[in-house]
């Protein structure tokens, strides 16, 4: 299947708001160590494992809640959108007021906020006046474009784990359309909550050990699921054409369903993935492409159908692969943009970084192409080529 978007597309910035940090050097100086942001969180009287914000961070939220009356009431995951997509604006020089469009989407939401609501309408039979407003997943766009003050269309979406991909997908076809030309696009996730955990733990695809390394992303040989959850936010300026100022270049997009046999699981060889990274790749001999940034989500199901769909696609001269969902968590709506900012990481430093705890791979070439995997829940699956 081939695609007829006007491409490429040029990022002329990418802003993430994580357990790595909120600016490109802090995440990058973050990728060169070996550690995982991954530890245990408390939850009253119960502790799981999670990847949080770091603290610094942290006060950074509770700052923006205590200064503006009007975000006090919003759920963390609407102003991690905010902050991230503040300090994306800012680095492409847009301005507020600007005529700009957006997509950030999420693929639970107000997590923390609903879990509140409920449990007091439960205890008491009623609920606040802000319950409904302040739990919609149509809050993250609107608030963002509320604080940026954009004269575009303001969209939120969720698209499971793919979302965030999803909303570049979306920026793509709006600036090629010609009805926009500069889009904001992003994702972002505050799931780090008894409940949304507790699901996690329910489908047996949760980390229990609490080791060097608690999620063991890529690993095909682990012997027990060890996905974890991380929270954050990642926004990414786009504009068409290749721009004089652009980080790197969106040279190909793929996306593609496949009937799923069960509700949260998808075939062997992820055949999804497999027709999201053909449409991605395109017309690109596959050997040009020099890295994969996986989506692995630690689970031993999806890693290796991922790992069988990037053979299928690639045959037996593999590009170099890794993963970012060990060292910051599964960040839901947010990890395929938190994955977009690792390749052009890679891409701008020509440094490729590996999984510390898998055999390494020798960088034999400079890193020019890389290509992002993203697959969720109900076999959607988002691939994007990128380059320098």
């Amino acid at each position: 299947m081939q695609h007829i978007l006007a491409l490429p597309v040029s990022i002329t910035s990418l802003v993430s708001f994580s357990p790595l940090g909120n600016s490109p050097h802090t995440v990058w100086q973050s990728y060169l160590d070996d550690a995982t942001r991954i530890g245990t969180i408390s939850f009253g009287n119960k502790t799981a494992l999670g990847a949080p914000l770091p603290p610094v961070l942290q006060q950074e939220v509770k700052t923006l809640r205590e200064t503006e009356s009007r975000y006090a009431m919003l759920d963390d995951s609407v102003l991690y959108a905010i902050i991230a997509s503040r300090q994306a604006v800012n680095a492409a020089g847009w301005k507020a007021g600007d005529d700009f469009g957006i997509n950030i989407g999420s693929s639970r939401g107000a997590t923390g906020l609903f879990e509140k609501y409920h449990s007091e309408f439960i205890n008491t039979g009623t609920t606040a006046t802000q319950a409904s407003p302040t739990t919609t997943l149509g809050n993250i766009a609107s608030w963002v474009a509320q604080d940026l003050k954009s004269s575009g269309p303001d969209i939120s979406h969720s698209i499971t784990c793919s979302t965030a991909l999803h909303a570049v997908l979306n920026g793509v076809a709006w600036l090629g359309s010609g009805m926009a030309q500069k889009f904001l696009v992003g994702g972002s996730e505050a799931p780090l909550t008894p409940f949304t955990i507790a699901q996690m733990q329910a489908m047996k695809i949760y980390a229990l050990k609490n080791d060097d390394y608690p999620c063991l992303a890529m690993d095909l040989t682990k012997k027990s699921n060890s996905m974890v959850l991380g929270e954050g936010a990642a926004a990414a300026c786009l504009v068409p054409g290749r721009a004089a100022n652009a980080l790197g270049y969106i040279e190909g997009v793929g996306y593609a369903t496949e009937t799923l046999k069960h509700s949260v699981s998808i075939s062997a060889d992820a055949e999804c993935l497999q027709k999201s990274m053909q449409m991605a790749i395109g017309n690109t001999n596959p050997h040009e492409v020099d890295a994969v940034v996986m989506h692995a989500p630690g689970t031993m199901k999806g890693d290796l159908s991922e790992y069988n769909a990037i053979k299928a696609i690639f045959g037996k001269s593999l590009p170099l692969l890794t993963t970012n969902k060990w060292k910051t968590g599964h960040t839901f709506g947010a990890s395929g943009l938190l994955s977009l900012e690792l390749a052009l990481l890679m891409l701008q430093h020509n440094r490729f970084i590996d999984v510390p705890f898998l055999t390494p791979q020798k960088q034999a070439r400079d890193i020019k192409k890389v290509l992002v995997n993203a697959v969720g829940f109900g076999g959607n699956a988002v691939s994007v080529l990128i380059s320098r």
